[in-house]
């Protein structure tokens, strides 16, 4: 039968220590049984010496019972055999009975489900078999048909299910911690991807909008305003390039194949808040004013935090920009003891919004984002006309904790 396990590691030295004893306490155990109590000293020796040398030989395979259950099995149920055939009682070779039954566990643990049931169907009808023809040479029908030997049969009996029972649910425990294991690095695999999507889109949607809007107006002006159109180039230019960087640095993480430095987006130096100044520059480069507004306290907040609030904040610009119809759009940072509140809302048509708001990706990598901090988003059009998106992200004790103030306040106006 496979091993589950095919490669073993060495065993550990309290582990072999214990096998050890296991040796030597069947050794001995089966010494005292077969010499019928203690050997005299006067004439008997020599033959003291041979009965412990063939009880030790009996119990040595016993040391191989982590690497080679099945042969350290099969070798002591025909030494169970063998002893009742050369006409040893059944009480002086009960010692290999339970080290019968501690191999049948040991093999249901460590091996397939059809090898630990093989295992015990083996053991049971050997060891059963050596009962009875032992009972029935000490006294014929009566004896092994007596209530007291019957209940000695059934306990026997029990004791193999026993055995098995327990090894299978040791394999089984051991299966379901791997199945578990397995299953979360499947969903970490998936996390990671979803990750990098939402990177990905969010890098490069905003660069290509701002671009799309910068090589439209520098088309239309290019005869008349040449410097106009100058400008739009120099801008597509530069978030070109900023933007192939950043693509760069992913890439270079996700090639890191040492395990030492597993490519992971929480570690990398990915923007955050403190960038919101060069995303309103490209994005007023685009034609959209952003109005920044920071309330509360600020300070130094995780880093999945951040990274999410100017992801959001980016992606609702980029939305503004290529949807909204409008030059201007509003952005608050609200840093609460709490949570995080970040909110963009802009006066545009409200039709065009909408629509973003049902289909694509933006709106659900940042819906994605805000569900994985365990926090709130909400988007959709206003009342008064125009667009909002609001996202509440949890800050843990620490973070919410008072600390000194790290980043600049761009205003402390408050929003209406």
């Amino acid at each position: 039968m496979p091993d589950i396990t095919p490669h073993r590691p060495p065993a550990p030295p309290l582990q072999r220590l214990l096998i050890c004893l296991g040796v030597a306490a069947l050794g001995l155990a089966l010494y005292a049984t077969m010499a019928g109590g203690p050997v005299p000293v006067v004439g008997q020796e020599s033959q003291g010496a041979a009965l412990a040398g063939v009880a030790f030989a009996m119990a040595a395979p016993l040391g191989w019972i982590r690497r080679q259950p099945w042969p350290v099995l099969a070798v002591l149920l025909a030494q169970t055999a063998g002893a009742a055939a050369l006409g040893l009682r059944a009480e002086q070779i009960w010692p290999l009975l339970p080290a019968g039954h501690l191999l049948v566990g040991v093999v249901a643990a460590t091996r397939a489900p059809r090898a630990g049931l093989a295992a015990a169907v083996v053991a049971l009808a050997v060891q059963e078999t050596v009962l009875q023809l032992a009972l029935f040479r000490d006294g014929g029908w009566a004896r092994v048909l007596a209530p007291g030997y019957l209940g000695l049969t059934t306990c026997l009996a029990l004791a193999v299910l026993f055995a098995w029972l327990t090894g299978t649910s040791v394999r089984q425990r051991r299966e379901y911690g791997e199945a578990l294991r397995d299953q979360a690095s499947a969903q970490a695999v998936t996390a990671e991807r979803l990750r990098i999507a939402r990177e990905l889109h969010d890098m490069v949607a905003h660069s290509i909008g701002v671009i799309a809007i910068q090589a439209g107006a520098g088309s239309r002006v290019i005869g008349s305003e040449p410097e106009q159109a100058r400008s739009a180039l120099q801008a597509i230019e530069a978030t070109s390039r900023e933007t192939l960087r950043g693509l760069r640095h992913m890439l270079d993480l996700l090639r890191q194949t040492k395990p030492e430095r597993e490519p992971s987006l929480e570690r990398a130096p990915f923007a955050g808040l403190t960038d919101l100044d060069r995303l309103v520059s490209t994005t007023a480069e685009a034609g959209v004013q952003v109005e920044v507004r920071r309330r509360g306290e600020q300070r130094p907040l995780p880093t999945a935090v951040d990274q999410s609030a100017f992801r959001i904040i980016q992606e609702s610009v980029t939305n503004v920009v290529r949807h909204a119809a409008t030059q201007h759009c509003r952005a608050t940072v609200d840093c609460r003891p709490r949570e995080l509140l970040v909110e963009v809302v802009n006066d545009g048509p409200g039709r065009t919004a909408t629509a973003t708001a049902n289909s694509g990706y933006g709106i659900r990598g940042m819906r994605e984002r805000v569900a994985l901090l365990g926090g709130s988003f909400t988007a959709g059009p206003r009342p008064e006309g125009g667009f909002r998106v609001t996202a509440r992200l949890p800050l843990p004790p620490a973070a919410a904790a008072p600390t000194t103030s790290t980043v600049t306040t761009a205003s402390t106006a408050e929003a209406p």
